[in-house]
């Protein structure tokens, strides 16, 4: 069974009287624990996408499965609650709190789930602060910290919840190259190890280099799907003939 589903997912958005089609027609699914990543071009559907896979939004039309059960119709508070135990969010501009700690930040999700006990907080706290290499920094506050920690913090926080999915719009876009470079390669460990499931949106070539599933998005449509195979890419076009590519370009 696919971890996530959509099938037939289109949305439609009202801009005065210009109706705008940022997603037709998609039908894909994704195991678990791939590394996938959805490209494309500014404005070609790609975070739409990523956002209906989160329950942040809603198709116009289609359906949407997550981990079998289908999600499309239920009521904000239902996704609200769905979100908070199945899926971790890591965003380009990081989203934490400034007022809070980085241990706060990455126990802040947990408060919405009244099982986990404040042992459990506790120890969820550090192990992913662990993780991520910032268990010194337990106490330090955003603006003490570089992009890199505060992606860090990020990625804590997302995994914190023990999430079905974690979810990355454009996560290296505000790093520099270096700093980019080794919060890939931290998920991608985080990915092999715990068998995580990764989906980013993102037109860094440096993130389709390390997934290993591609989906290109071009104005709402799927136009090319990749598996890699042996460091190469196996490329098709959602009804067209598999054909080999050794590069992927944004």
């Amino acid at each position: 069974m696919s971890l996530v589903r959509v099938e037939g997912v289109t949305k439609e958005y009202q801009l005065g009287e210009q109706s705008v089609m940022a997603l037709d027609d998609i039908t894909l699914s994704f195991d678990e624990g791939v590394f996938l990543a959805i490209a494309g071009p500014s404005g070609s559907g790609k975070t739409t996408l990523l956002n209906i896979i989160g329950c942040i939004d809603q198709p116009s039309r289609g359906k949407v499965y997550i981990d079998g059960e289908e999600v499309t119709g239920r009521s904000p508070d239902d996704l609200a609650d769905l979100r908070a135990r199945k899926t971790g969010f890591i965003f380009q501009t990081f989203n934490l709190f400034p007022v809070l700690t980085a241990a706060e930040n990455v126990e802040y999700p947990l408060l919405q789930l009244p099982e986990v006990s404040r042992n459990e907080r506790q120890k969820r706290v550090r192990q992913y602060l662990g993780i991520v290499g910032l268990e010194r920094y337990a106490n330090h506050r955003p603006n003490q910290l570089s992009g890199g920690q505060r992606q860090r913090v990020a990625i804590a926080r997302a995994l914190a919840i023990h999430p079905r999915i974690v979810l990355a719009d454009e996560p290296t876009a505000n790093l520099d190259h270096k700093t980019g470079e080794g919060i890939l390669a931290l998920m991608k460990e985080i990915n092999k190890r715990y068998g995580t499931t990764f989906i980013f949106s993102t037109h860094d070539r440096r993130v389709m280099a390390m997934a290993d599933r591609l989906i290109r998005i071009e104005d709402g449509r799927v136009a090319m799907l990749g598996l890699k195979v042996d460091k190469q890419w196996k490329m098709a076009r959602p009804a067209g003939k598999v054909t080999e590519a050794a590069e992927v370009t944004a």
